[in-house]
């Protein structure tokens, strides 16, 4: 699987279920997060109602006071704290990161809400294979603080998009993206919370499109 990074995939709704095949070996999969956990709980739940063949071997956060540690341990799940803070370099973390993900047997690489930049140590370790998502509708309003670019910018429509991940930031070809209008009494906290629910319905959908490729 070779993509060049202008590559755009065909996009499904967020209705549409991708089918559910139990004879397919379950995806491997290696989350990473940084923050409270919410798209890992999504993963890990789509999972459990057998919407995504998968299992997750283990999260990585890099926050000692993530939460999404916590969602984890609820969930069974190993969780390995790599706290950027302790590494010299983007590069050095991402060693660590790898070793990690290879110690439990991850093939699938899923950033859910990491808030660091990746170096290639960690893409090509997992070509075409490391999945990220943004809240905005790429390739509009990439980088930081994506929720408060499309604000300042007055546009009427923003969204999310789940994508493959490359050295440019926010880059890769686009697997899935959902449309979020943004009404005339938003905050960003209350755009903020819907663009959330929309990532939780399509991030487990993405995955599987991603490993049909």
């Amino acid at each position: 699987m070779t993509f060049s990074p202008n590559d755009t995939l065909t996009l499904i709704s967020p209705n549409d279920q991708l089918p559910y095949n139990s004879d397919d070996m379950p995806l491997k999969l290696g989350v990473m997060a940084s923050g409270s956990g919410s798209n890992f709980e999504a993963i890990a739940q789509a999972i459990a109602d057998r919407q995504l063949n998968a299992k997750i071997h283990v999260l990585i956060y890099n926050n000692p006071d993530a939460k999404a540690a916590t969602r984890a341990a609820r969930w069974h799940i190993p969780a390995v704290l790599l706290n950027h803070r302790d590494f010299a370099s983007r590069e050095a973390l991402d060693e660590a990161i790898v070793q990690a993900l290879h110690d439990h047997d991850v093939e699938w690489v899923i950033m859910a809400g990491w808030m660091r930049i990746v170096t290639d140590v960690l893409i090509d370790a997992f070509c075409d294979r490391v999945i990220n998502i943004h809240p905005s509708l790429l390739p509009s309003f990439k980088g930081s603080h994506a929720i408060q670019q499309a604000f300042a910018a007055g546009v009427k429509i923003t969204g999310c998009t789940v994508h493959l991940v490359r050295l440019e930031v926010d880059s890769g070809t686009i697997l899935m993206q959902a449309a979020v209008p943004i009404l005339p009494n938003d905050t960003v906290e209350t755009l903020q919370a819907r663009i959330q629910m929309q990532e939780h319905r399509i991030f487990p959908q993405a995955i599987a499109i991603a490993a049909r490729l």
